[in-house]
């Protein structure tokens, strides 16, 4: 395979959604069955741990196209020359919790990964904003993104 493999970053990899993506990201469904990748896994330091549990499982399937599997806390490194960033890790709306302390915590994960797109991503990017409320978080992310 000489093709250069396209570096996609997972935010959130260890929970259940991220858990899900990326086996199909590293079997060739996300991005078809001749396009290496190259994963990049973004976690809060609590979940560093349980990342590297599914990055080993990922070794274990032995996926052709898995060209190598990064884990960081810190989204300048999970960005840097990523081409596709699957923004799915975000805070979930607990009981008792207003809609404005919601978007408060939210703002305070995608703001930080916005700039580190803008600042290390690839120029051909492409994000897809999965965290909810998605929306929302998608434009916190884009007003910290302005040159993506």
């Amino acid at each position: 395979m000489t093709r250069t493999p396209v570096n996609v970053t997972v935010t959130g990899a260890a929970g259940q959604i991220g858990y899900a993506l990326l086996f199909r990201i590293a079997s060739g469904q996300l991005l078809g069955a001749d396009v290496p990748v190259r994963l990049r896994l973004l976690e809060i330091t609590p979940a560093l741990k349980a990342a590297e549990g599914t990055a080993m499982e990922l070794d274990d399937c032995a996926f052709p196209l898995l060209q190598g599997i990064d884990i960081t806390d810190d989204p300048n490194v999970a960005f840097d020359g990523t081409n596709v960033a699957l923004l799915v890790g975000a805070r979930p709306r607990t009981k008792g919790m207003e809609r404005g302390d919601l978007l408060e915590a939210n703002g305070g994960i995608f703001k930080p990964q916005g700039k580190a797109i803008n600042d290390n991503a690839a120029d051909d990017i492409k994000v897809l904003v999965v965290g909810n409320p998605a929306n929302t978080n998608a434009l916190i992310a884009q007003a910290a993104a302005p040159d993506v």
